[in-house]
């Protein structure tokens, strides 16, 4: 399947959340079993030289995407969730949102020491989250390869606060 194809397998939903949004709904591309593989197979083509050691995701989406990359890699997988969810010993990073703050949460253990890590997510949009992201992984003395989303907002320009970082996404809007 190619990327237009995968482009088809995504509804969207005008006005939501709110009126003038333009949603991507992936549940469609998701229930899919030959568009998810395809799109599986294209993220995980991008990096399958890379020498990833870890795929780093976040909760909710990100996780879907993450550890299945990390199968199809054969490398760890981290997740990042929202603070108070992990057991261990944590960093955080607390950061803004359009209607308040947010902090998220990795174990301290989480890396062998210089591990190559792989940032994956559903979307980009704003860039908010991801940078954060970026932000608390980078606390950690490992080399992130880059930043992987299936899906790029671009007229958001999230990708303007990820400046230094190689950013990869399969389909822009």
């Amino acid at each position: 399947m190619n990327v237009k194809q995968l482009e088809n397998s995504i509804r969207a939903i005008p006005d939501f959340p709110k009126k003038g949004i333009l949603f991507r709904d992936i549940a469609t591309l998701l229930q899919d079993k030959d568009a998810f593989g395809s799109a599986i197979d294209l993220l995980a083509k991008q990096y399958e030289n890379e020498k990833i050691d870890y795929i780093v995701a976040v909760e909710a989406r990100g996780f879907i995407f993450g550890a299945v990359l990390a199968y199809k890699l054969g490398c760890g997988f981290v997740p990042v969730r929202k603070k108070g969810k992990l057991p261990y010993k944590t960093h955080s990073v607390t950061y803004s949102l359009e209607y308040g703050t947010d902090t998220l949460e990795i174990h301290q253990d989480a890396f062998n020491p210089a591990a190559r890590v792989l940032i994956v997510d559903d979307l980009l949009a704003t860039g908010g989250t991801i940078a954060a992201v970026t932000e608390l992984v980078g606390k950690m003395s490992v080399d992130i390869v880059g930043l992987c989303f299936l899906i790029e907002l671009t007229a958001l320009s999230g990708r303007d606060k990820l400046k230094g970082l190689s950013v990869f996404s399969l389909l822009k809007y």
